[in-house]
């Protein structure tokens, strides 16, 4: 998949260290991957939250931060609308 919106998980790793391991890990695992329907993802990450409009919240570092993206699997893209810890995304309007 082609992931779109990148430099705010960079951004984000760069202003939360602990972060870098497990986002750098998502980004390469995404960027190779042919996700073609929601159970795709699925059957990879069991703890991936799916909302209306094809976004989905990845829990990533052990539940420590959260990744907000949407994706089009036709197009094969996923963008990144927000990355942040755990307690920032219980703040987010999703």
């Amino acid at each position: 998949m082609k992931v779109l919106g990148r430099e705010r998980i960079v951004d984000f790793y760069t202003r939360e260290p602990k972060a870098q391991s497990g986002l750098s890990s998502w980004l390469f695992e995404a960027e190779s991957a042919e996700w073609k329907t929601p159970q795709d993802i699925k059957n990879r990450y069991r703890s991936a939250s799916f909302l209306a409009g094809n976004r989905i919240v990845f829990n990533i570092g052990g539940n420590k931060y959260r990744l907000l993206v949407k994706v089009s699997y036709k197009n094969q893209v996923m963008l990144v609308e927000r990355v942040g810890t755990h307690s920032e995304y219980d703040g987010w309007k999703v």
